[in-house]
């Protein structure tokens, strides 16, 4: 009985507070209302069922993974002949340098176009078993445009991600893409921008809702706003009507099994990377944050308790300049935030509430000039005789400048396994671990 409440309210939350879609494609009459209805309500149910597959009931054990292939790895980086180039402000010449596990999996082949599925293996932490499209056919973008969002035109962005079934998709050429409303992806999708320069810009963002395995790797999204909302295809065989979007870069709302990858983002209407509504198994690496304030969060609400089922990795990330709070901001679930560069923050950089466990390990967090904004943690609306229960744990953090992280609870977790975690990288490495962060510059037949 407590599981058939818990999925009632969930979709009752999810119809009454965002009512997302009121039209079928033959709209107009109350049965078109209830089929569609029917369809919204087997899409919350089969992803609240992948989500609850896909938790991990002890996740140290994920985190103590993750460290022991830290652990193993004797060589940083690896290297070849062939000279490259970082797009962006950080910019290198010199051979291929891939500095930590997940790079090291596939970056410095030169051949990696002919082989790109390969990335998909190359995942860790708690989004490990995202596979993308590896089990489908390419798709090859070749038109930046987004002018119809009922029938999208074949060769766009927002075609290739409605279609059925796994599919891997790439992109001819660099291009801008100025999102009209925000880009529904169904899942079992990959979205790869290697080989190109591809900016999401100064439109929506991205949407990955009651989905499940999804990748995006090496794209650009900047300067994402709100939509109005409206009449948008969210699949091959439906659309409806969508309410106002937020100006999230990417939205993560209730589903599992994620891997953002070499993504850059800035200045986004709302936050750059929000996962809310029950979603878990989602690794957020390799990425560069500059230029926004609130960037990362969690778990949307202190009264929505399914998120005590998020589990999320943040690893090898750069969080740059420009940045305010919330790298991330956590509620209820459990978060591995290990390996980041935190070269600046206005107010602080990991915060929380109602109770979420936060493993922080081998990070470098460099404190700003502004003597009150020293402390690296922030527990919101919370007295303190509650948050000191709490597990926010820091091993082998490198404080700079100041900078404080106020840890809390016993060092014993709530879940079964112990917190004894594997060594890891401690945080003098961050450096070299994040040199390459953001989306790469690659081109075929040379190493990213």
């Amino acid at each position: 009985m407590a599981a058939i409440n818990k999925s009632f309210f969930f979709l009752c939350f999810f119809f009454l507070s965002f009512a997302l879609v009121i039209a079928s494609d033959t709209a107009g009459t109350d049965q078109d209302e209830v089929q569609l209805d029917a369809y919204w309500k087997q899409r919350a149910e089969e992803a609240e069922q992948e989500a609850m597959q896909s938790f991990e009931t002890n996740p140290e054990l994920v985190t103590e993974e993750f460290n022991s292939i830290m652990l193993a790895s004797r060589l940083l980086m690896k290297q070849n002949g062939t000279r490259r180039n970082l797009r962006g402000q950080k910019k290198y010449n010199g051979r291929c340098m891939a500095t930590n596990p997940i790079d090291a999996c596939w970056r410095c082949d030169k051949n990696w176009a002919n082989n790109r599925k390969r990335i998909a293996d190359c995942v860790q932490g708690f989004g490990k078993r995202t596979t993308g499209g590896k089990a489908g056919p390419f798709y090859v973008v070749t038109d930046p445009s987004d002018l119809d969002l009922l029938n999208p035109k074949p060769g766009t962005l927002r075609h290739a991600v409605i279609q059925k079934g796994p599919l891997w998709i790439i992109f001819a050429r660099s291009m801008v893409i100025k999102l009209q409303q925000e880009l529904i992806v169904t899942s079992d999708k990959t979205i790869d921008g290697r080989g190109a320069n591809v900016n999401i810009y100064d439109g929506a963002g991205i949407t990955l809702q009651f989905v499940k395995n999804v990748i995006i790797t090496n794209l650009h999204i900047k300067k994402i706003v709100e939509k109005e909302g409206g009449m948008i295809r969210d699949s091959v065989d439906h659309f409806g009507q969508r309410t106002k979007s937020d100006g999230d870069g990417i939205s993560i709302f209730g589903s599992s099994n994620i891997w953002i990858d070499h993504v850059s983002m800035e200045k986004c209407a709302d936050g750059l990377i929000d996962a809310i509504m029950g979603s878990t198994a989602i690794t957020i690496s390799n990425s560069h944050f500059t230029h926004h304030n609130d960037v990362m969060l969690f778990g949307a609400s202190n009264s929505y308790t399914q998120d005590k089922i998020m589990q999320i990795t943040v690893a090898f990330n750069h969080f740059g300049q420009g940045l305010v709070q919330r790298m991330p901001r956590c509620r209820h679930g459990f978060f591995h935030v290990v390996n980041n560069d935190y070269t600046h923050w206005l107010m602080y950089a990991i915060g929380g509430s109602m109770n979420p466990t936060i493993i922080s390990q081998g990070n470098r967090f460099i404190a700003g000039l502004n003597a009150a904004a020293k402390e690296v943690t922030k527990r919101d609306n919370t007295p303190e005789a509650e948050w000191k229960k709490w597990e926010w744990r820091s091993e082998g953090d490198l404080m700079m400048n100041g900078a404080i992280f106020v840890e809390s609870g016993s060092g014993a977790s709530n879940h079964p396994a112990r917190m004894d975690l594997m060594p890891f990288k401690p945080g003098t490495y961050v450096p070299k671990l994040t040199k390459f962060s953001g989306a790469l510059e690659c081109f075929v037949g040379k190493p990213c």
